[in-house]
């Protein structure tokens, strides 16, 4: 199973000869999760080789314009492709106006399967074989949410423990499911057999100025997905309009012990980005990735 995620734009508000609007896909297992589908979306996704009907779950985290253009080419995509499967759709509660407008913004024979499930208020909004994934309300002018998904913890297999104890074929899966194995030859244990596992963390924060929300939802993610908007030399403009530094970006991941930290959307007035991965060096001595159009960022191993 693949677990990436595939970086469709990393523009913030006007995209640029470089830089495509938003737009992120989880692929998560079997579930692909579509993050803020910017104007372009459904080209990218051209590009990057992924298909509409790989899209399991839309997330949006608010309603300005670079999060949430492509979602009527992405809809429209699903049902001229005739995606077969019901598709959940997360957005804030109070942009509910803006979600139908784009929902149907054109004539086409729709046969898209969405669910319109907003959010009013922090808390779980879905839980699947995934885990479970949470919202918490972020700092920027208008309602906006980050999002969550939290892998229930698990545990590995020992093949040479097994073969040890003598379990094969369907006993390896009841032991399992129950714990236990009670034999002839005596009883044997999940513990004896496997090691724990520690689920994985993403976590996907956008427009929002410093806040606990953000560190809360960033604690001990494997990846975590934020923007960067500005460098420490426009600090006052980035407070001014609800955005982070590369440097506030790089607290936050150190705050919260996240161990791959991916820095996106990026002003228009830079050209070179290197040094948004220098300011959050100097707070964050993590994994650093600068996203990139089109680019594929693993997910580091357990």
């Amino acid at each position: 199973m693949t677990r990436e995620l595939i970086v469709l734009g990393t523009a913030s508000q006007v995209p640029t000869r470089q830089r495509n609007h938003n737009g992120y896909l989880l692929r998560f297992d079997d579930q692909g999760i579509l993050f803020d589908p910017g104007e372009g979306t459904q080209r990218q996704l051209l590009l990057a080789s992924v298909a509409a009907s790989d899209i399991t779950r839309i997330c949006i985290t608010h309603f300005h314009g670079d999060h949430c253009l492509g979602l009527p080419g992405v809809v429209q995509r699903l049902s001229l492709d005739g995606a077969p499967h019901e598709i959940p759709v997360h957005y804030p509660q109070s942009g509910a106006e803006y979600y139908a407008r784009l929902r149907n913004a054109s004539i086409f024979y729709d046969r898209a399967h969405l669910t319109e499930q907003p959010i009013d208020a922090d808390g779980p909004i879905a839980t699947g074989r995934f885990g479970q994934i949470t919202a918490r309300k972020l700092r920027h002018p208008v309602d906006t949410y980050g999002y969550r998904l939290a892998e229930p913890d698990g545990r590995t297999m020992l093949p040479d423990q097994l073969a040890r104890a003598g379990v094969t074929g369907p006993d390896i899966g009841r032991l399992q499911r129950e714990g236990i194995l009670r034999r002839q030859t005596g009883e044997v244990t999940l513990d004896q057999v496997s090691k724990p596992r520690r689920g994985q963390i993403v976590a996907f924060i956008m427009d929002t100025g410093v806040c606990e929300a953000a560190v809360d939802l960033a604690a001990d993610a494997d990846l975590l997905v934020i923007e960067s908007t500005f460098l420490s030399t426009e600090e006052e403009v980035a407070a001014e309009s609800g955005h982070l530094t590369a440097a506030q970006a790089g607290q936050i991941a150190a705050q919260a012990g996240v161990r791959r930290l991916v820095l996106t959307h990026f002003s228009q007035r830079y050209t070179e980005l290197g040094p948004f991965a220098q300011e959050a060096a100097k707070h964050f001595s993590g994994d650093i990735r600068l996203a990139e159009d089109l680019a594929r960022i693993p997910l580091p191993p357990r």
